[in-house]
């Protein structure tokens, strides 16, 4: 099955795609490569998931969180490349938690959005290399924020 049979089978629904906080692109194509600039925790209605892992939130909610973020990514790869079909596969992905000092469980969190581009693009193309860390704050004091690479037909 393609990638827009798989996310429809999964019966979610896209955030809109979101527009920069800053001065950057969203998204940028070099050659057969597709980046990602760090996404938030885009909700359908334009609002934002917030909220600290180990004081507002817990490590579940955290990875609904993450899975969020996962949407908005998709979201903002529809906008730019009209279909997820282009996407050939995930080659890396940068999660971050806004999390408390002692909190250790930052993989866990960030397979939200792993398991989701697994759902959308299967084993093979949709899990990449991955790093999962702890930050002190994130913009608008959002519990995770995700960056992306990856490979385009």
């Amino acid at each position: 099955m393609s990638a827009e049979e798989n996310f429809a089978k999964l019966g979610y629904t896209l955030p809109p795609a979101p527009k920069p906080l800053g001065i950057y692109k969203p998204f940028l194509v070099d050659g057969k490569h597709g980046y990602v600039s760090g996404h938030g925790t885009l909700k359908e209605d334009g609002t934002l998931i917030v909220g600290r892992i180990g004081v507002d939130m817990n490590i579940e909610e955290g990875k609904l969180a993450a899975r969020q973020v996962g949407l908005a990514i998709l979201a903002t790869l529809k906008a730019h490349l009209g279909s997820l079909d282009k996407v050939k596969r995930v080659i890396k992905i940068l999660g971050m938690v806004n999390c408390t000092p002692d909190f250790e469980k930052h993989p866990y969190v960030i397979n939200g959005c792993s398991e989701l581009f697994a759902a959308v693009w299967g084993e093979e193309n949709g899990i990449g290399v991955r790093s999962a860390v702890g930050m002190g704050s994130l913009p608008g004091n959002i519990p995770v924020e995700i960056e992306a690479l990856f490979e385009l037909h």
